[in-house]
């Protein structure tokens, strides 16, 4: 970490938006995010990371010597390219134009997953009965994250001795599995679409546009290019396809997750993130979420006793950021540059 009294530029960067902070030293050990700094500008503004990071310290009149930029795509050998956006960003280059004298380039759902690190109980909300609280880091603790917003993110937390482990993942890009014959119907819809169907697209703002148009393809009709919120709006306003839609989502998005917990062994708790968890909260908790999540055959009573666990602190990539800057080491597998 820099200087104790230069923050940190911390940064969450998604496909449509991005975020910034500062993170700044509260004690030798300690890093608090700046949540009166942060500062949200639509990607499709600017040419660059860079570019865009630069306006955010000169809007704030900061300057920073380290930074840690979590973003929405596959971290690999010093390169980062968002997945639902033409920006590819190049450590050294990024470095080089923000006069940065050290720079961290982590997955944004590692992010999600550091921040696990800093959350408190009242950041989170159950879905379902299990609960949870924060654990020192000498307790040994396997984490799962996932959520969705434009795309799906899957990530992985394992604490061991003191130490935080992330696991970038690219989850959200398996093979979707229906389980019910409705979903057999929509896999089939979807397949002659997209081809392979991915759990993404169901499980994110734009798969829940394809649910809800799958449905109607179905229904023998095509309701035509649609925004997420305006699915979600019909929803509330009781139109029967969309109420349909809603709920195939949150099925799905509740196998998904328990399939997630499975395959990492997760056993201490999936923490659900991404832009619309805190948009759908209320009908999350009371959809089929919990019982598509248990409902895993001969690990059904094991995967009862899993917290679910809605983030609602308002940045937790942010939060992440924070967290992996203050945490940097051992380095997250198959993350950082």
């Amino acid at each position: 970490m820099s200087g104790a009294a230069e923050p940190v530029l911390v940064a969450d960067i998604g496909g449509t938006t991005a975020r910034f902070a500062l993170a700044r030293a509260a004690a030798p050990a300690a890093l608090d995010l700046d949540l009166d700094s942060i500062g949200e500008y639509p990607v499709a503004r600017f040419a660059s990371l860079a570019e865009a990071a630069a306006h955010y310290l000169a809007e704030r009149r900061a300057r920073a010597s380290h930074a840690v930029f979590a973003v929405a795509g596959r971290v690999a050998d010093g390169r980062a390219h968002i997945t639902n956006h033409p920006w590819v960003i190049e450590h050294s280059h990024t470095a080089a134009q923000l006069g940065l004298e050290r720079l961290e380039l982590i997955n944004d759902f590692v992010a999600q997953a550091m921040s696990i690190a800093l959350l408190r109980g009242d950041d989170v909300v159950a879905v379902g009965p299990a609960g949870w609280q924060p654990a020192p880091a000498a307790v040994p603790r396997n984490y799962c994250v996932i959520g969705p917003g434009t795309g799906l993110g899957v990530a992985g937390l394992v604490v061991r001795d003191g130490r935080y482990h992330p696991l970038a993942t690219e989850g959200g890009h398996a093979s979707f599995a229906p389980t019910t014959s409705e979903q057999v119907r929509l896999l089939d819809v979807l397949a002659a679409q997209f081809g392979r169907v991915s759990n993404e697209r169901l499980v994110c703002g734009p798969g829940l546009v394809n649910v809800y148009r799958a449905l109607g393809t179905l229904a023998g009709h095509d309701p035509g290019p649609l925004q997420p919120a305006q699915v979600s709006e019909r929803a509330a306003a009781g139109e029967a396809l969309a109420v349909r839609a809603l709920a195939v989502f949150m099925e799905v998005f509740g196998a998904v997750a328990g399939d997630a917990v499975l395959v990492q062994g997760a056993w201490d708790g999936v923490f659900l993130t991404g832009g619309l968890v805190p948009r759908l909260l209320g009908p999350l908790q009371r959809s089929a979420f919990r019982r598509c999540f248990e409902n895993k055959g001969r690990f059904s009573a094991a995967l009862s006793t899993v917290p679910s666990l809605a983030i609602v602190h308002p940045c937790p990539g942010l939060l992440g950021a924070a967290a992996h800057a203050l945490h940097p080491a051992p380095r997250p597998t198959g993350a950082t540059a």
